[in-house]
């Protein structure tokens, strides 16, 4: 729990009140985009290096900043901040037979996540990242998972995610270990936004482009 023994950085805290104070009225910050090293450097776990009223804010912006781009998660690292944060939040679509298996996912903070594959089974999918704007590639990623974190009081979670939650928490966890979803992509798949609404948005499923563009996909 992040409680009485926690320890306050000061000096971190006074630089995330500094970012923070960026944000503006609106409460967004910029997104790092790729080539920052930010992206690629392991995260610090978060122990309660920031006050209670900091970290309210962080999230907060965290969760403006998600929302406004727009996107389902969020990791730190993205705001420039290497501390084991992310928030995630998605929501149903109108199509009930979509095969990527959206489900809600209700706004969720997730402090020092973890996640183990349940199964085999994986599946594979075009993905963006709001650290990489422009471009989607297909990603294999484990259909089931344990997803463990912890809260803003420091409250353990253990859940088990399926489908696009389970794809959710994988993208953002990465993250926080310097790993871009690009990183285990079939890189002969990457595309514009502008040419996956072109020729492939219209089956999630991306049997034609992998015929098309020569890459296989991770299933089991």
């Amino acid at each position: 729990m992040f409680g009485r023994n926690a320890k306050i950085d000061t000096a971190l805290n006074h630089q995330v009140d500094a970012l923070l104070s960026d944000a503006g009225r609106r409460g967004i910050l910029p997104i790092v985009q790729m080539g920052e090293p930010v992206l690629r450097q392991k995260t610090e776990p978060y122990t309660g290096q920031l006050s209670k009223k900091t970290l309210s804010r962080l999230v907060e912006v965290m969760r403006r900043t998600m929302l406004d781009a727009p996107g389902v998660g969020l990791a730190a690292p993205q705001i420039g901040l290497g501390l084991a944060i992310a928030v995630v939040e998605d929501h149903l679509r109108d199509d009930d037979d979509d095969p990527r298996e959206i489900a809600e996912l209700p706004f969720r903070t997730i402090i020092n996540p973890s996640y183990e594959p349940v199964g085999n089974a994986r599946t594979s999918f075009y993905e963006g990242c709001l650290s990489l704007e422009g471009y989607q590639a297909v990603r294999g990623r484990w259909l089931d998972i344990t997803a463990s974190w912890q809260d803003e009081t420091g409250k353990n979670h253990q859940e088990t995610m399926h489908g696009w939650p389970a794809r959710i928490f994988q993208h953002e966890t990465d993250h926080l270990s310097g790993e871009v979803y690009i990183d285990q992509a079939e890189i002969r798949s990457l595309s514009s936004d502008d040419n996956l609404s072109e020729y492939w948005a219209f089956d999630p499923i991306p049997t034609e482009a992998a015929e098309e563009l020569g890459f296989a996909l991770q299933s089991e």
